[in-house]
């Protein structure tokens, strides 16, 4: 095989089993790799409807195909497992360098099984793989982590994902970091790492991923670099402002969501912008391995020093969804996330969630605690002191650590969660782009934009520009197309802003220059269609409810926009829910035929 080894470690916590595992080409042509890979591997070795906490779920590390490489952004790899916030399949991406460096152990993925009694990593040195103690581990935040192991090892070249306190007190928003600030975080796969009692593990490889022809490969990759570096989003906008860039323009499009997507403008939201923050305290980008884009920046407070982000949606859920405008505030509360090991938008959405019940009078001062700050919109006191206990689960923050909806739901206040599948919404209020809406709404791991970025045509222009307010079977083509193409993108490696410069034949052109294969790109976005079937699929055995689960908060069906260029709108769900399903060659109530999973 080129591009994937063909093998790919089992490590089970339980009996302390280490083995390497073969899979082959044919499957590959099936599923890729990354995302599609352990999609594959959960249907078939595990019952979708275990505890996400028990031993029985299993926890899928992989890069993909072109993870490793030196094609734009070959550094990325998926988390997949089953999720303890939502109870349905999540696949978190992330990243920084870790990614590259399990792929050139010579892994195509790591799958965790099984529960340790006691606190451990896993080291792994190209074939040396061990289970070694981590009690001394145990309870250290990101930084503190990171500098021991690379000490113990001796090593510092050492690439280390890990999780926080957070994963260890099994928080449902817990992330799993890599490379100090990367994060792997959406639907809780630092939880489900914390419930293996597993803190970090730690990756050396030195071995060249295998190329079918590596003269071609590389006239290709430089091929598509071009086109990035010409674009001028991939080019311009993201290495210039980082992804804040899209601060002023989604406000001005009238979608940024503020105080619990109340409405889909800021007053303040200049102050927190990318151009503020390139103004005020960012030092340099700080690219991924192999990224020619480098939107990450690197930041300096006098507060905590030098710091890496935040993302445009760490600031939209830990700045103006609570009503906050300060950026330094913003800044240090992301750092805070990153050195316990949260979710950033999962935790801005809880707290957002927390702030509305106690605005409406369903939270009490008398719950939060003696000293706990108000929780007022725009009180900067919230982020601090709230991160650090939800992270802990100590006093009000056990119940923030439970996310937005179980906390709503305490309060019989759940139209006040702003979420899908008991996943905390992103940065972009659906009634501002209604097939971004349309996404929310079925995308297999929830309340997510990453895996369906309509805002991309809607807003953006890219591939082209789309009225965000038509509901057509075009607008709802372009959804799945999107929808499938991320599928790709996330099982070969790469990073989703390569779509800022890239369509879908360029991916096809360096897959079959990597792998020796000589595919369709139609062909290749059935694989896409084959894994995002397949997630449903699990979701749909686990125990999804298409009709009341495929589905926006009531917020956006019935409260029109207050405000701003989307004043009076709502998302018209109804109209374009029963066209996705029959485009999707699925049966009226959201299921998938059995004449469909056959392909």
């Amino acid at each position: 095989m080129y591009g994937n080894w063909g093998k790919f470690l089992r490590v089970n916590l339980t009996t302390k089993e280490i083995k390497v595992e073969t899979w082959d080409e044919e499957l590959a042509k099936k599923w890729l790799g990354s995302r599609g890979l352990g999609i594959y591997l959960l249907l078939k070795e595990m019952d979708p409807k275990v505890d996400p906490l028990s031993p029985e779920n299993k926890l899928i590390i992989a890069p993909g195909p072109l993870s490793g490489t030196s094609a734009p952004t070959g550094g990325r790899y998926n988390v997949i497992t089953k999720s303890p916030l939502t109870g349905y399949i999540t696949f978190a991406n992330s990243g920084g360098f870790f990614g590259a460096e399990l792929k050139r152990a010579g892994y195509d993925a790591l799958v965790i099984e099984g529960a340790s009694e006691k606190p451990v990593y896993i080291y792994i040195k190209d074939e040396t793989v061990e289970i070694r103690d981590a009690s001394h581990l145990w309870g250290k935040i990101m930084s503190e982590t990171q500098e021991t192991l690379k000490k113990e090892l001796k090593d510092e070249n050492i690439k280390v994902a890990w999780i926080g306190p957070a994963g260890e007190k099994l928080v449902k928003i817990a992330a799993i970091m890599n490379d100090i600030h990367r994060a792997a975080g959406r639907g809780g796969p630092g939880a489900v790492m914390g419930s293996k009692k597993l803190k970090a593990i730690a990756v050396r490889g030195t071995k060249d991923v295998p190329i079918a022809n590596k003269e071609k490969f590389m006239l290709t990759i430089r091929e598509k670099i071009n086109k990035l570096r010409a674009d001028p989003v991939a080019g311009g906008g993201l290495p210039k402002y980082g992804t804040a860039v899209l601060v002023n323009i989604i406000n001005e499009n009238g979608l940024y969501p503020a105080r619990n997507f109340q409405t889909g403008v800021f007053q303040y939201a200049y102050e927190q912008s990318g151009e503020a923050m390139a103004d005020k305290y960012l030092i340099r980008n700080h690219p991924c391995f192999a990224c020619p884009i480098g939107c990450a920046r690197m930041n300096k407070l006098p507060t905590i020093g030098v710091t890496e982000g935040p993302e445009y949606e760490s600031i939209f859920a830990l700045g103006s969804n609570l009503g906050i405008s300060d950026l330094a505030s913003i800044i240090e509360a992301n750092h805070m996330c990153d050195e316990y090991g949260l979710d950033t938008i999962s935790t801005g959405g809880t707290l957002a969630t927390a702030m509305e019940l106690y605005e409406k009078g369903l939270l009490k001062d008398s719950e939060l605690g003696k000293s706990a700050p108000p929780l007022r919109w725009g009180n900067t006191e919230v982020l601090h002191y709230y991160i650090e206990k939800l992270a802990k689960r100590e006093g009000f923050g056990d119940k923030l650590a439970e996310g937005g909806y179980r906390l709503a739901k305490m309060y019989n206040g759940e139209q006040y969660f702003m979420g899908v599948k008991k996943l905390e919404l992103p940065a972009y209020d659906p009634r501002g782009a209604e097939g971004h809406g349309l996404g929310y709404a079925t995308n297999n791991r929830g309340g997510c934009h990453i895996k369906n970025y309509m805002i991309s045509p809607e807003i953006l222009g890219y591939p082209k520009k789309m009225d965000p307010h038509d509901i057509s079977d075009d607008k709802v083509k372009m959804l799945i197309l999107f929808q499938d193409l991320t599928a790709i993108i996330d099982s070969a490696g790469l990073c989703l802003f390569t779509i800022f410069g890239l369509g879908p034949d360029d991916y096809r052109d360096m897959l079959n220059a990597a792998l020796g294969w000589n595919l369709t790109t139609e062909e290749y976005l059935k694989i896409g269609e084959r894994i995002w079937n397949a997630e449903r699929l699990f979701n749909l055995k686990a125990g999804l409810d298409p009709k009341s689960e495929d589905t926006l908060p009531k917020r956006f069906l019935e409260e029109p926009m207050p405000e701003g260029p989307n004043k009076g709108r709502t998302v018209r769900l109804k109209e374009m829910l029963p066209r996705y399903y029959a485009l999707r060659g699925w049966s009226e109530d959201g299921r998938i035929p059995e004449e469909k999973l056959k392909n």
